[in-house]
């Protein structure tokens, strides 16, 4: 017994510990995300129901079917519904009917709802695919957001170390003479703000993994990590493409403009819908009914035969007068058609600007890339002419510290603009109806 224990608590703290080491992808990210977002399971719980509407629209077209039967027992004077005469007594009786109609003709209002609900259950996969994208998106963001703390963790610990190794390297100078006891303060100083930098990184860092882990609805904020993939700077041609060549591709693979469109042709159909109450509605029908009475001289199953009948017939129903509630609905959803409509307008004017605006990040990210690229080039060479001079005494510590912080600096800006370039040119793609993840 006791080793069975052992072996359950060692494979407990076995997965536990499995469970802290996990580091995230960002496809494990988007993949969770998607399959877990609540508003995802909202959209799919839609996509059912416009399943459930087109049934209900099918069954439209079935002929209806109902029975019933009632059973009493009659005291006083009463009408024996088997011989139709009064009769004061007590007695008993049994009367069943089972009764069937069909519509034929309703302005043919049950085929355009039928055809609502198809374009109503195209539209709800719109949403939902859009709803993935979005999320997808914004995954990849905090995703790339993690990925710049950390590297940028890493960069102001290193440089620190730097600093710490000057420090010592100045004390030993001081003790034998070589400086000035007053150049090891701005070296002091220096490590002081870098290590008020660093604590102020790392809070970033863990923000940014509970913002990834709240979309990921995880609740181990602690434990979660990502796995430290380098993401290169992409290689990608789109900038060379004109922007109405991309804004085309855009109206092909984004979603807004199809559930916009999708609205719009849900609101003419809503349109034909309710024109379809001006016009007459003309149902079959076809019934049985049959009868008994305790009282009756006739055995039970000779009343049921004797005393059955049909009716079969047709209904037409048609609206002359009706408050006005038909020629209100024929308004509203006109007014429906119209808002829809606009909302398309808006929704191709909003994507042709996301579009533009996507196309000129792009363009500027790279270049502001390329500029901090060069950049840092530049301050490597100044900070390594800086150190040569500062270890033989040419250069004082404060003028060495500011080579160090700009150098710093320069770092942190690749890594801003390159991750801001990374993001930038998702965005682009996804416009291009690239995948954001490439399977």
């Amino acid at each position: 017994m006791i080793t069975k224990r052992i072996l359950v608590f060692l494979l407990f703290v076995g997965i536990n510990i499995f469970a802290q080491e996990k580091k995230w992808t960002l496809q494990e990210c988007v993949d969770y995300a998607v399959k877990n977002n609540i508003s995802v399971k909202q959209s799919e719980l839609d996509l059912k129901t416009s399943d459930i509407e087109k049934m209900e629209a099918i069954g439209s077209f079935l002929p209806t079917l109902g029975a019933n039967a009632n059973y009493s027992v009659n005291t006083g004077a009463n009408i024996n519904p088997a011989t139709n005469q009064f009769e004061n007594t007590t007695f008993k009786s049994l009367s069943a009917s089972a009764n069937s109609s069909i519509t034929l003709f309703n302005g043919l209002a049950n085929w355009k709802t039928l055809q609502r609900t198809k374009l109503n259950k195209i539209a709800n996969t719109y949403k939902l695919d859009k709803m993935k994208d979005d999320i997808a998106l914004s995954v990849a963001n905090a995703y790339l957001q993690i990925l710049f703390n950390k590297e940028q963790l890493k960069v102001q610990k290193n440089q620190n170390l730097i600093t710490k190794e000057n420090i010592k390297r100045t004390q030993e100078l001081i003790e034998v003479g070589s400086v000035p006891a007053g150049d090891i303060y701005e070296l002091q100083a220096t490590d002081a703000t870098q290590e008020q930098q660093i604590i102020s990184t790392e809070n970033a860092l863990l923000i940014s993994k509970i913002s990834l882990c709240q979309t990921l609805l995880l609740e181990n904020y602690a434990t979660f990590d990502i796995s430290d993939e380098v993401i290169e700077v992409p290689i990608t041609n789109l900038a060379d493409e004109s922007q109405e060549t991309i804004l085309a591709k855009a109206k092909e693979s984004v979603y807004d403009i199809k559930i916009a469109q999708s609205n719009v042709d849900i609101a003419k159909k809503d349109l034909s819908i309710a024109r379809s109450g001006y016009l007459p509605t003309l149902n079959g029908f076809v019934g049985y009914n049959t009868r008994w009475s305790e009282s009756t001289p006739f055995s039970f199953t000779d009343q049921l035969s004797l005393f059955d009948g049909t009716s079969i017939g047709l209904q037409l129903s048609v609206p002359i007068l009706s408050g006005f509630s038909t020629r209100g609905r024929v308004q509203r959803s006109k007014v429906n058609k119209e808002r829809t409509e606009i909302q398309l307008k808006q929704a191709e004017l909003d994507l042709e600007r996301n579009v533009y605006q996507a196309y000129n990040d792009v363009i500027n990210a790279k270049k502001s890339f390329e500029a901090a690229q060069k950049t840092l080039e530049a301050r490597k060479l100044a900070y390594d002419f800086a150190k040569e001079r500062f270890e033989v005494g040419l250069m004082n510590s404060f003028d060495f510290s500011q080579s160090s912080i700009t150098l710093e600096n320069a770092q942190s800006e690749v890594l801003r603009t390159k991750y801001d370039y990374i993001f930038r040119t998702k965005i682009l793609e996804f416009y291009f109806g690239i995948p954001l993840i490439q399977k």
